[in-house]
């Protein structure tokens, strides 16, 4: 069994205390980690020394995570292919464009929208961690996502801090 550990839109440009907690908390039992975007500086990775970490760029990203980081990527964990992007542009059909992106695959992270996705469309399991960093008007707490694959395939679930 695999234990992914997945997050999104930390938007800091350097390891802070409340992020190195919440990094603990939540990936301290996953072997990898798919960070989908909006990590701001690529410094926000180093906390993950001991973990395999794949990470793509976002809209908020930094020169130096632009240039170091792909837009999108293809992952092959255990057999399943897991499509890994930020997305970019309206909420309402971004789905839809991670689909043509990753027409094949088995799963599709992306971040973006700071709203928590887990769900099913034909074969194709859609993740969103939601925003990892609390945010909005009234200090919403960051969310984050595990997916688990076992005999039984790809599962996903989702977090939020207290």
């Amino acid at each position: 069994m695999t234990r992914i550990g997945i997050l999104s839109d930390t938007h800091i440009r350097q390891s802070e205390p409340w992020y190195a907690k919440q990094v603990k908390e939540a990936f301290q039992d996953c072997s990898v980690i798919l960070h989908a975007g909006d990590l701001t500086d690529l410094s926000v990775l180093d906390i993950f020394q001991e973990k395999e970490v794949h990470a793509v760029h976002g809209n908020m990203c930094e020169m130096s995570s632009r240039q170091n980081l792909p837009t999108s990527k293809r992952i092959t964990i255990e057999g399943h292919s897991i499509g890994l992007c930020h997305g970019a542009g309206a909420r309402h059909n971004i789905e839809e464009r991670m689909w043509n992106l990753f027409p094949t695959a088995d799963c599709i992270v992306y971040g973006h929208t700071h709203i928590a996705v887990n769900h099913r469309f034909a074969r194709t399991l859609f993740i969103n961690p939601g925003s990892f960093q609390p945010t909005g008007r009234y200090g919403a707490p960051g969310s984050y996502a595990i997916l688990t694959i076992d005999k039984n395939g790809l599962h996903a679930t989702l977090h939020q801090f207290t």
